[in-house]
């Protein structure tokens, strides 16, 4: 029969999304919960008790909430992959980057709580962790990443005020704050000992995710060039099926452009150096489909990992 997943919030952008890559997977079956039943904590516990799996895709305190009931089912309680942002950085869950390091996918594999990653960070984290690792970035270095995304990364209200009252703006920044609930991630698995200034905005478009990170090479140790963070990242991703880091010639020809679309519709990530060696500078960039390697489909890649498929 295979294994059984449970989509506790399969009506929302990503649990649609989530549930429609699992339609391909012929050794995955979708448990589903009577619509008017959705928000019935009995029936969603007893549910819970007869899947293999559950992904939730709520807001952060209903996915605590979630988890509690999970809890009280003892040894019966099925493994969790949860697409919000509540245990991300808590003890006991295994963040969900299977490329973070040669040791994450197995950390997923036999994990019984997998907190999936945010599409921001999963961009940001990409691009400085390998750097950090292979000595070429300090920890402490005064990072600032800035990120534009499609407006579906926002939520039910975000893309009602752009497909439905059309009250948002073409694009805009947002978290100005400094306090965006990404940050904590985006340091800790980022390898950071500072804290990043962390910049992000949406566009008016659906989906499609750019994020980028701004570096004076001079500053860094031993004042690498642009070819030294090409070649730590290539040899971070060497192996890896869903991240690509794209070669200094093919970017060279984009002539200084990048379309924050192109990877819509596919669960893959795309890495980037962009560097002026006179200058000394270099912007590192992540491209992504947030509602691909930035929820859904990262989500899909754990619950594979986790049921071993």
């Amino acid at each position: 029969m295979g294994a059984q997943v449970f989509i506790d919030g399969e009506a929302g952008t990503t649990g649609l999304e989530i549930r429609e890559r699992l339609a391909a997977e012929t050794s995955i079956r979708v448990a589903s919960i009577a619509s008017e039943a959705r928000k019935d904590p009995e029936a969603r516990r007893a549910l819970m008790g007869e899947v293999d799996l559950v992904v939730l895709c709520l807001p952060d305190a209903a996915a605590m909430d979630a988890v509690a009931l999970a809890e009280q089912l003892g040894n019966r309680a099925p493994r969790i992959v949860d697409a919000s942002t509540a245990h991300r950085v808590a003890e006991g869950w295994v963040y969900g980057f299977p490329e973070l390091d040669a040791a994450q996918a197995d950390a997923i594999r036999s994990a019984q709580r997998v907190s999936n990653p945010g599409c921001y960070p999963t961009g940001g984290i990409a691009l400085i962790r390998p750097l950090i690792d292979a000595g070429l970035l300090p920890a402490d270095y005064p990072i600032t990443v800035n990120a534009v995304s499609g407006y579906s990364g926002g939520g039910k209200s975000m893309i009602e005020a752009y497909e439905g009252t059309h009250t948002a703006p073409l694009f805009e920044l947002y978290g100005l704050g400094l306090a965006h609930k990404h940050v904590p991630e985006l340091q800790r698995y980022g390898g950071l000992t500072r804290r990043p200034i962390f910049v992000p905005s949406v566009g008016n478009f659906r989906q499609g995710m750019l994020v980028s990170i701004p570096l004076h090479l001079d500053t860094l140790p031993g004042a690498p060039k642009a070819a030294d963070l090409q070649a730590a990242l290539e040899a971070h991703y060497r192996d890896a099926s869903r991240v690509r880091v794209v070669p200094a010639a093919e970017t060279a020809q984009l002539g200084g452009r990048i379309d924050a679309l192109a990877l819509n519709g596919t669960d893959q990530l795309e890495l980037y150096v962009f560097a002026n060696e006179a200058q000394r500078q270099a912007v590192l960039v992540a491209r992504l489909d947030n509602l691909g390697k930035g929820a859904a489909g990262a989500a899909v890649q754990n619950i594979k990992l986790m049921l071993g498929l």
